[in-house]
Order: structure tokens, then C-alpha cells, then sequence
């Protein structure tokens, strides 16, 4: 389909839909670059030689049609890009799901891990572990202890 943005071919394809010539004087273009423009919509399947002739095919538009739609992510998963997070969430509430879920993911309520230990787990969902520590810890997921070395899951 990228073949149609070009605008000269995309008015040769046209006029073949249309039946109309498709020559030098008809498309006001150049034979050699009237002639790439056929090669390339004959080679993406837009348009077929038949009978001597140039005619549009449907069959490019039939195999679109009959294809998997390309499903959309919904929840968490639109922040996700293999399973790492490409980008935070702007609304409270699906920030706190992702959240929800990399704690879930990434300790056992109540484990006890010094920041080493935590960032090594943390790594595998972002590069900066440390933004995402600091938002565990402002959701309350993740808690400083009291002596300030380690890190508690949150028990929910």
C-alpha cells in the first residue's frame, strides 16, 4: 500500500481503475518513469497484467480483508514492550496497576532485600530502577525499614 503515497502513482493507478490510458500523453509523465511506476504497481500486487492490458486487482485488498486484525493492548500491557515498561502511565489509576504488578512480579509480600538485591530485580522492567523503586515506595508497595539498609514487599 506504501505505493500508493507516491502521488503520480497513485494517479496512474487511477486511471487503471477507471480504465482509462495510461500512456505519456495521457499521464503527462516520462516513458521511464511511467514505466517504474507500472513495474512497481504490477510488483505490489495492486494492479495485474491481463490480456495484453494493465487492470486493477482486488485481490491485495481481499488478503488485507481476510487477515487477523492486529489486536490492541489493553491494560497494563499498553505501557509494556516486552514485558519492560516503555512508558509510565499519566493517570493515577493505571500507574497503580502497573505498580500492583511489578511488585507482584518482582517480591514476596514481606521478603526483606537490601537496595543491591532490589534494583537486580527491578532491572528487568526499566533501565532506571531507581524511578521505579521510588514510585514502589511512594505507592506503597515497597518500604524503607526502619534502619534504612533494606527494602520490605508490602503484605496486601
Amino acid at each position: 500500500m506504501g505505493i500508493l503515497a507516491n502521488d503520480d502513482a497513485r494517479s496512474v493507478y487511477a486511471r487503471i481503475v477507471l480504465g482509462e490510458p495510461v500512456d505519456e500523453a495521457s499521464t503527462g509523465l516520462r516513458a521511464r518513469r511511467l514505466g517504474r511506476l507500472l513495474g512497481d504497481l504490477v510488483g505490489s500486487g495492486l494492479v495485474e497484467e491481463r490480456d495484453g492490458g494493465l487492470v486493477a486487482s482486488g485481490e491485495m485488498f481481499r488478503s488485507m480483508l481476510a487477515a487477523e486484525p492486529v489486536q490492541r493492548a489493553t491494560g497494563i500491557e499498553r505501557f509494556l514492550r516486552d514485558g519492560r515498561i516503555d512508558q509510565y502511565p499519566a493517570g493515577a489509576g493505571e500507574r497503580r496497576e502497573l505498580l500492583e504488578w511489578v511488585a507482584a512480579e518482582a517480591f514476596t509480600p514481606g521478603e526483606e532485600l537490601d537496595e543491591p538485591a532490589v534494583n537486580e530485580r527491578l532491572e528487568r522492567f526499566v533501565d532506571d530502577v531507581a524511578v521505579l523503586r521510588r514510585y514502589l515506595v511512594d505507592h506503597e508497595l515497597l518500604e524503607r525499614t526502619p534502619s534504612g539498609s533494606s527494602y520490605a514487599a508490602v503484605v496486601r
